[in-house]
């Protein structure tokens, strides 16, 4: 019973093509749908036997009768633990901000793809994290995508930026692996944006929950009638891309037809759309991420070793965000910052208090969730500062006895000792050390020169010396 009552969704919304699209993106994970056309419809099916056994509602922002979120307040005044995602077509977080404090969970900007939709659903309908400031947001607030922006001091992460500002003059191939919410997204486009394809364009795919007949036909694309329901021509994205970069997310998923497709465009530098007779070069710099390790599933045979092998001309690894918890002080002023500038939000300071407190957990959804927190925290705070009250869920979990107080001497990360006991090169320490001051001046070399007691040509010369890039 329990699970009936989790998989019955209510959509609000009065456009008959949208009704049609979400209730069969929903059918596809056990959701079955029943339609409000208005406000009154909606709180009027609260009260019915159905109503009682709703799992989570989704309204568009748009709904005929009240205001969208009026009917959000009303809707959780009389269902407080039922999940609200918003659909809408404003890009802006002001209308977020409205509708979060009205009760909504997450909110989903339209066009909406199926997965992301998906997603929101899943997270909203969570047993972890529903009602929590640890839900996920689905939507991503704007950020600077060059890798200045890309905060932290940890020498692991640091090295990675370093490896990725290296490769992102080339063409070559890189594969960056890292857990989900690690700043892959991010990282690719600062890339892209410091490449010399950067005026050109660049197209993302993830590979995640599509068959391997739609991603071969997404990435390679189709002639008309290669198959039923091949109406029509399709362009794929490597010819879009073409010229530009082409982004494979999730390539950890991919089916093995894909990955002969994409062994053929590697060595042969052409690719050959689904029907068609001829292959045609395309111009394109691939770049992969992947959540998993690739190297495991080489091993296992779930991951071509030819392919693996031109994938990884270069590789970054992304350290999880609990690998370098010293990095979170600084992540958090940072994330709080960027809130403060959306519209609807003020800037906020955040008290030693709550930074021991988001530096003791262990953040599964690494970076992506510490921002989507402190911006649910930042939308209720009535206060100057986040305290550690802004953060209920977390100090219910922690607790007090288990909260570090964050340290000056934190950001340090600097690794004295090798695996073996003896201490590490001195050239190494002199790297990290390096590496941390870069990060934690934000590249601003004349202040890293001047904080390491050293002239700015000799800066350049170690960085030289010891391989260092500026971006490190």
């Amino acid at each position: 019973m329990q699970e009936s009552e989790q998989r019955l969704l209510m959509l609000i919304d009065d456009e008959p093509a949208q009704c049609r699209l979400i209730s069969a993106l929903a059918s596809r994970e056990g959701w079955r749908t029943i339609i409000a056309r208005d406000s009154e419809s909606a709180i009027a099916t609260l009260g019915t036997r159905q109503g009682m056994q709703l799992g989570a509602i989704i309204l568009d922002q748009w709904v005929p009768g009240d205001d969208a979120c009026t009917l959000i307040a009303e809707l959780k005044a009389r269902r407080p633990a039922l999940p609200i995602l918003m659909l809408t077509t404003s890009s802006s977080p002001l209308l977020a901000v409205e509708a979060m404090r009205a009760g909504a969970t997450d909110y989903l900007i339209k066009p909406v793809a199926p997965e992301r939709l998906l997603q929101a659903l899943r997270s909203a309908t969570s047993r972890e994290t529903s009602a929590s400031e640890l839900q996920p947001l689905t939507e991503k607030i704007g950020a600077t995508l060059d890798f200045d922006s890309m905060i932290g001091a940890s020498p692991a992460f640091r090295a990675a930026l370093a490896v990725a500002a290296k490769a992102a003059r080339t063409h070559g191939t890189v594969l960056i692996e890292g857990e989900s919410g690690t700043g892959k997204e991010m990282l690719v486009r600062a890339m892209h944006a410091a490449s010399p394809r950067a005026k050109a364009p660049l197209r993302i795919v993830n590979a995640g929950g599509t068959s391997a007949s739609q991603l071969e036909s997404a990435l390679f694309g189709h002639e008309k009638g290669a198959f039923p329901g091949a109406f029509e021509r399709n362009i794929g994205m490597f010819q879009h891309a073409d010229g530009g970069t082409l982004v494979i997310d999730e390539v950890d998923r991919l089916p093995a037809s894909v990955q002969e497709r994409l062994v053929r465009f590697l060595t042969r530098g052409d690719i050959q759309p689904v029907g068609a007779r001829h292959s045609f070069r395309v111009d394109v710099r691939l770049i992969v991420c992947a959540n998993a390790g690739l190297r495991d599933l080489v091993h296992i045979g779930d991951f071509d070793a030819d392919l693996h092998a031109l994938l990884t001309q270069t590789q970054v690894q992304l350290p999880s965000l609990r690998e370098r918890p010293a990095d979170i002080p600084a992540l958090a002023r940072h994330f709080l910052a960027r809130i403060g500038e959306q519209p609807g939000l003020r800037p906020l300071g955040i008290t030693d208090g709550a930074l021991a407190l988001l530096a003791a957990y262990d953040w599964p959804g690494n970076v992506r969730q510490l921002q989507a927190t402190l911006f649910r925290a930042a939308v209720f705070c009535d206060g100057e500062a986040l305290t550690a009250q802004d953060f209920p869920s977390l100090s219910n979990m922690i607790g007090e006895g288990s909260r570090r107080a964050p340290s000056v001497t934190d950001g340090a990360g600097i690794t004295l000792f090798a695996a073996d006991g003896n201490l590490r090169p001195l050239e190494d320490i002199e790297a990290d050390v390096i590496r941390l001051a870069i990060g934690h001046y934000r590249g601003r070399m004349t202040e890293v020169a001047r904080r390491l007691g050293i002239g700015r040509s000799t800066l350049y010369r170690k960085l030289s010396e010891l391989g260092i890039d500026n971006a490190a």
